[in-house]
């Protein structure tokens, strides 16, 4: 009988080999990763000699390097007077504890002709939004949620599919400090009011139909069934 001769099993420290990939220098200068280590670097009078480096750092100086990550990104907001709360309790930490942002003023920051949302249907279909018409969709979008007298801390439900219309409707209900609770439209009518009966939203917002495996699945009843059982909409 011939036997058979298999692979030997390498030991752990065996293993241990040159990565299938690594990035070269040039790849490496041209990151972001490296921009803000260059910038913590310089402020703080460090040498990184790699990226554990740069980690070891930020766990030993939390404060520091979470406030340098929200001036490195640029968030809109106000940082608040106090960084890190509870540093020494894991469970209890809250970082930036003060601040106030809005996630919709953040996201529609830029206003130019580069792509912000590429979509593209089950059927092949595809389409494109700008920033700017990105930013002219969540306008109308908000002006008709005030046009219906919602207010800061009211909630809409979304009965969507993944579509540019809910993350425009998102953005839009954000920009203006209403809570957005979003639902599949494959959703049953029973988990769409179990889901959103529990927030009481004041409007709903849904689809007449939706594609899935070639099929155009209507859910005018549904949607019918749900608003006549959620008694706040």
């Amino acid at each position: 009988m011939s036997s058979l001769n298999l692979p030997q099993k390498k030991t752990s420290t065996e293993s241990k080999e040159i990565p299938i990939w690594a990035p070269s220098i040039k790849q490496q200068t041209e990151t972001q990763v490296y921009e803000f280590k260059k910038k913590i670097e310089a402020q703080y009078n460090q040498q990184f000699v790699n990226y554990q480096q740069l980690w070891e750092w930020s766990i030993e100086n939390s404060s520091q390097f979470w406030s340098n990550v929200w001036d490195f990104c640029q968030i809109i907001g106000e940082k608040g007077d106090c960084l890190l709360e509870n540093e020494e309790t894991m469970e209890k930490t809250k970082f930036f504890p003060d601040a106030k942002i809005n996630y919709a003023q953040n996201m529609l920051r830029y206003r130019d002709d580069s792509p912000a949302i590429i979509f593209k249907t089950e059927q092949g279909n595809e389409r494109t939004l700008s920033y700017a018409q990105l930013y002219d969709e969540v306008s109308k979008w908000q002006q008709a949620f005030t046009a219906h007298g919602l207010v800061k801390g009211d909630r809409i439900a979304l009965y969507m599919p993944n579509m540019p219309e809910a993350l425009i409707a998102t953005l839009a209900a954000a920009s203006i400090g209403i809570i957005i609770s979003l639902a599949s439209p494959d959703f049953g009518s029973q988990g769409a009011v179990d889901r959103f009966g529990q927030i009481k939203p004041k409007i709903m917002v849904a689809v007449d139909g939706y594609f899935y495996n070639g099929k155009i699945i209507n859910c005018r009843e549904k949607v019918k069934e749900v608003h006549n059982r959620i008694p706040s909409i």
